[in-house]
C-alpha cells in the first residue's frame, strides 16, 4: 500500500452511481486515504455534520439538489476542497462549478490516476507549507477601514457598514486582506495566488477569478458594477475602496 506524502486526507464521494462510488472507494483506500461515499445531498450533509472532511468529490447530476447547488451551499459554510465530477460535454457546468466555489473539475469518464493527481493538487493548495505560502502583508493586529467596512485581520472578521458580521472563507478573507492592504495597486493573478495560497496552483485554475466574483457578491452594492474591487483588463484586479479616517 502506498501512502500520500502528507497525512492522508479524508475524501467524501457524492455520486448516485454505485459503480463509481465503489471504484473510487476501492482505489483511494488502496492509496492510503480515508474515503467514504454517499449517493445524494441529504446523505452528504449528514456525513459532513459528523466528520471532518478534507475534499468532496461531487457529481453534478444528483437526485434532489444538484451538485452545483450543493457546491454553492458547501462553500458558503466551509473552505473544504471541492472537486466537481462532470460529463465530458458539460462545459457550462465546469465553469459554473468554479464560479460557485469548486477548486477543480474532472470530466467523466475519468482515469483513476487523474483523480488522484487532482486530489493531491487540491491538498497542496489547501495546505501550503509555511516556506512556500506568503501571508497577506498585514500585521496580525491591523484593522482596515474602508467605505464603512471594518476588516479586522487579527480576528479574521469583516463587519459591514450596517454592523453585520460577513462570513468569508479563508481564501476570500486572505484575498481581501491582500487587496485592501494595498489600495490602488494593480495585482496580477499570479501575485494574488502567491499572497493567498502560495505557488501551488495549476495553470488552468480560475480560482482567483471565482473568489473575486464571490467576494464582490458579499461586499459590493452592485457586483456587476463593482466599486471596491475593479478589474484591470489584461492584468488582474485593483482595490479602489476609500480608507475611512
Amino acid at each position: 500500500m502506498t501512502r500520500p506524502e502528507d497525512e492522508a486526507a479524508h475524501i467524501l464521494v457524492v455520486d448516485d452511481d454505485p459503480r463509481i462510488r465503489q471504484m473510487l472507494t476501492r482505489y483511494f483506500d488502496k492509496e492510503g486515504y480515508r474515503i467514504d461515499a454517499v449517493a445524494d445531498g441529504t446523505a452528504m450533509w449528514a456525513h459532513l455534520a459528523g466528520n471532518r472532511v478534507d475534499i468532496v468529490l461531487l457529481d453534478v447530476v444528483l437526485p434532489g439538489e444538484d451538485g452545483l447547488t450543493l457546491a454553492r451551499q458547501i462553500r458558503a459554510r466551509s473552505d473544504v476542497g471541492i472537486i466537481m465530477l462532470t460529463g465530458r460535454g458539460e462545459v457550462v457546468d465546469r465553469v459554473v462549478g468554479l464560479e460557485v466555489g469548486a477548486d477543480d473539475y474532472i470530466a467523466k469518464p475519468f482515469h483513476l490516476r487523474e483523480v488522484l493527481a487532482r486530489v493531491k493538487s487540491v491538498q497542496r493548495r489547501r495546505k501550503p507549507s509555511p516556506e512556500t505560502a506568503p501571508q497577506p502583508q498585514a500585521p496580525a493586529d491591523k484593522i482596515i477601514r474602508f467605505d464603512g467596512w471594518i476588516l479586522d485581520v487579527g480576528r479574521r472578521q469583516l463587519v459591514s457598514p450596517d454592523g453585520r458580521d460577513v462570513l468569508l472563507t479563508t481564501g476570500e478573507f486572505d484575498l481581501l486582506v491582500a487587496l485592501a492592504t494595498h489600495p490602488g495597486r494593480v495585482f496580477d493573478r499570479d501575485t494574488l495566488m502567491d499572497l493567498t495560497r502560495g505557488r501551488t496552483w495549476e495553470a488552468f485554475d480560475r480560482t482567483i477569478d471565482a473568489q473575486v466574483a464571490r467576494l464582490r457578491k458579499k461586499i459590493e452594492r452592485d457586483p456587476k458594477a463593482p466599486a471596491l474591487i475593479k478589474s484591470v483588463r489584461g492584468v488582474g484586479y485593483v482595490f479602489t475602496g476609500k480608507a475611512d479616517g
